[in-house]
């Protein structure tokens, strides 16, 4: 008879994307993960099959929840649909230029990717395409009410944001300022008065 888990998978999950957050896929070892979810590697074998499988589960749930973040920021309030943008860009730049902010699992699997046909780069592709799906309701929203050109092109707008917001939590990573992150989230609205 199997023994009982005595652990909460998504901590687990949690915990392992921490580590795969700070070191990526290939500098993570086992002892790491071990050591940051307090199972066995017998254990971690068993409940995920491997170290890549568990990497994939952590970056399924971190695209996840930066789709939720997004979605929430462009969703709520009075402001215009561009306004929401701008607020939440803003709000980019302050997360991002703080010491302690670490860059995300879905930005690390980005630079990690080598772009082949494999399971990581078809996850972090699908993450970065909801994240424009979300930025592309919002201008959406923002063309329907003239904020936008009726010809302007929502979908490269929307991957344009994408890009804006994960290149800030690099350059904010590696020391970057705030000042200089708000100057970045700024000019990228920009965009719309050309």
């Amino acid at each position: 008879m199997a023994r009982p888990r005595k652990f909460v998978e998504r901590d687990v999950v949690s915990s392992a994307g921490e580590v795969f957050a700070v070191h990526g896929l290939a500098a993570t070892t086992l002892d790491d993960l071990v050591q940051a979810t307090g199972l066995g590697k017998q254990s971690l074998y068993n409940a995920f099959g491997g170290k890549r499988e568990l990497f994939l589960r952590a970056l399924s749930e971190d695209r996840e929840e930066a789709a939720r973040a997004v979605s929430e920021a462009l969703q709520h309030g009075d402001a215009s649909p561009l306004e929401r943008i701008r607020g939440h860009l803003l709000r980019m730049a302050i997360e991002f230029s703080r010491s302690d902010n670490r860059v995300s699992l879905t930005t690390r699997a980005l630079v990690e990717s080598t772009g082949e046909s494999d399971q990581l780069a078809a996850v972090t592709k699908a993450g970065i395409e909801e994240l424009a799906g979300i930025y592309a309701h919002c201008l959406e929203l923002a063309r329907a009410s003239g904020d936008l050109p009726a010809d302007a092109n929502v979908s490269s707008l929307a991957m344009y944001f994408v890009a804006i917001t994960r290149g800030m939590e690099l350059l904010g990573r590696s020391g970057v300022g705030r000042g200089a992150l708000t100057a970045v989230a700024l000019d990228a609205l920009r965009v719309f008065h050309a």
